[in-house]
């Protein structure tokens, strides 16, 4: 005999514990499953460990799709203050790190524990280690074949994630299931990821790993002014893994090393009021001390300002307020952080997240063709369609 449930959710992450919640606080019987170990793991690591929750600035301009308009609803009906909400009654202390920006003041297990608490509250099953084999259309249900036996669902919702991380146990699970039902899935890659460089420029990066500085930069309709971070393979932090959602193997980003400063008119403006003062100390004062020291080693050129010709500041300027860099790739899905693309939401309702023709199959969060930018947004729209999904089941 199968189990039988009202509803089974594929994931347990971030929006599967998120939906399996609201649906058991409505009277849903509700079993999640996942082949995984330990339930949140994405949440775990998230934010150096703290969970960049969400932000309290969301809006539908903060996330890509084909389809723009279909994460409108769902975020408009479940908004960052209500999540909040929820954490606050369990007194999870949070700091804003950045504006907008929540992340758990101690560690990421203590959201993890909420969402878990909440969810044995609404009398969630939750079966770790157990693997779908087969998906099946089962009347006016859904019949799954798992590692567990066989089980039978009202609903079953599709929760299982994109493919970045694959040391997390993420897969193409939930793209697979979308293919056999016949939906469209829109290409996938690697996204919120930081880049790798080859040759000189890689032993340039590598030379100055752990280095950061402020930047502003520039890829295709894309630009951002935030930090960037050398690493041992390339570039990263906030600015690179923003700018990596637009980027596409042979673009150069533009990069601004001095944002919101005109280099040639301040480099010509302190060859005029100190003209005795180095180029090596003018760098000194606005980049970290290694940075300084290597951009003059890059340029070939340091000496006194008063000696530098029109050119030569022009050349300077150049490489201060439009450095060219073309990476040689990205370091794909190890570290992005999400997946661009997605199950195509053409076919999928933006109220109820069911499938057209077939509400007893659903799909939520990152396994959709919905991806946000970097700081929180990617959470906000796991429990945004999780709980507009839940409260339709």
């Amino acid at each position: 005999m199968a189990t039988q449930y009202d509803v089974v959710i594929i994931g347990a992450g971030a929006a599967g514990l998120m939906c399996a919640l609201t649906a058991g606080y409505a009277g849903r019987s509700v079993l999640v499953i996942d082949h995984a170990n330990k339930p949140g793991k994405k949440i775990l690591m998230s934010g150096g460990g703290r969970c960049n929750f969400t932000n309290m600035a969301t809006t539908p301009a903060n996330f890509f799709s084909a389809n723009p308009h279909f994460c409108i609803s769902a975020l408009k009906r479940y908004r960052p203050e209500h999540f909040v909400e929820l954490v606050e009654r369990h007194g999870l202390e949070y700091v804003e790190k950045a504006p907008g920006q929540l992340f758990c003041a101690g560690s990421a297990k203590d959201l993890l524990h909420i969402l878990l608490t909440e969810c044995d509250w609404a009398g969630v099953d939750i079966r770790l280690k157990t693997s779908v084999e087969q998906l099946t259309q089962h009347g006016e249900g859904m019949r799954l074949a798992t590692s567990m036996g066989s089980i039978e669902a009202g609903a079953v919702v599709i929760a299982s994630g994109g493919l970045s991380i694959p040391t997390m146990g993420a897969t193409g699970f939930g793209y697979d299931i979308a293919r056999q039902f016949g939906l469209e899935v829109t290409e996938t890659r690697a996204a919120l990821v930081p880049f790798t460089l080859t040759s000189q420029w890689k032993a340039r990066a590598e030379a100055l790993a752990g280095v950061s500085t402020e930047v502003q930069v520039r890829c295709r309709d894309g630009q951002y002014r935030e930090p960037m971070l050398f690493t041992h393979r390339g570039v990263s932090g906030p600015a690179m893994l923003q700018i990596s959602s637009y980027w596409l193997p042979g673009d150069e980003l533009d990069i601004n090393l001095l944002p919101g400063e005109d280099a040639l008119a301040a480099l010509t403006s302190a060859r005029q009021t100190t003209p005795r003062r180095r180029l090596s100390t003018w760098l000194g004062e606005r980049f970290p001390k290694r940075l300084a020291q290597s951009l003059v080693e890059w340029q070939g050129h340091d000496g006194v300002l008063a000696e530098c010709s029109n050119a030569t500041l022009a050349e300077w300027a150049e490489t201060l307020n439009q450095w060219r860099l073309k990476p040689a790739g990205t370091e794909g899905w190890r570290t992005a952080e999400v997946t661009m693309g997605g199950v195509c939401t053409s076919a999928i309702s933006s109220k109820t997240f069911e499938v057209q023709g077939l509400p007893q199959l659903r799909f939520i969060g990152e396994v959709l063709d919905v991806t946000g930018e970097l700081g929180g947004y990617n959470f906000q729209w796991a429990w945004a369609s999780a709980v507009a999904c839940g409260q339709s089941l």
